[in-house]
């Protein structure tokens, strides 16, 4: 996997994009399946995304129907706060 962790990668610009597959299944090709794929990606060149499509078309049997995806940035710039203290109670 990799060697940076989920919040380096947020605040770097990247975002968790999710991206449900339909393929024609390779036994009966009139039959669709849907496979859900996740994972943090940069938007709009999303290359993480289009990485998985190209392994996709290359190694597996199923061709692919169509690809629907959206993709949320979790941490913002106006969100992120550093915090030099806090207050203690009781």
């Amino acid at each position: 996997m990799r060697d940076v962790s989920e919040l380096d990668l947020m605040l770097k610009g990247y975002g968790l994009t999710t991206a449900q597959f339909l393929y024609h299944m390779p036994d009966h090709p009139h039959l669709l399946q849907s496979f859900i794929w996740q994972d943090y990606d940069l938007a709009p060149e999303f290359p993480e995304l289009f990485g998985f499509i190209r392994f996709w078309e290359t190694k597996l049997d199923g061709p692919l129907h169509s690809v629907r995806y959206t993709h949320r940035r979790l941490v913002a710039p106006n969100e992120w706060r550093n915090v030099n203290g806090e207050f203690i109670l009781h």
